[in-house]
């Protein structure tokens, strides 16, 4: 947990700059690092803490998050919860239109 009296905090736009050029020599835009905190990458969110209007990690944070995303890409994957694979979303929809015939609905 982030401690805004005692952490050093950094801001996402401050972390972006601050990590090692990606892809193709490309630098981490802010964009990147502010989806890391906000959606995560395979279930793994970078930890943050909002003060006012803008978002603050640490790097004990941006180290945790990379250890356990490291893990994360050593473990199978699997689909997030409540998502559907194609396959499964149409039996679903066979289903209900089924269901809406034998109502006499539709």
């Amino acid at each position: 947990m982030i401690d805004v009296c005692s952490d050093e905090l950094l801001t996402l736009k401050a972390v972006a700059k601050m990590l090692p050029s990606g892809r193709a020599g490309k630098r981490v835009h802010f964009s990147t690092v502010f989806r890391w905190a906000t959606n995560g990458v395979r279930g793994v969110k970078l930890e943050t803490v909002k003060v006012g209007h803008t978002r603050y990690t640490t790097r004990e944070a941006l180290n945790d998050f990379a250890e356990r995303l490291s893990c994360a890409d050593a473990q199978p994957q699997a689909i997030p919860p409540g998502w559907r694979t194609p396959r499964q979303r149409a039996l679903a929809l066979r289903r209900a239109e089924e269901a809406l015939d034998r109502a006499g609905i539709k």
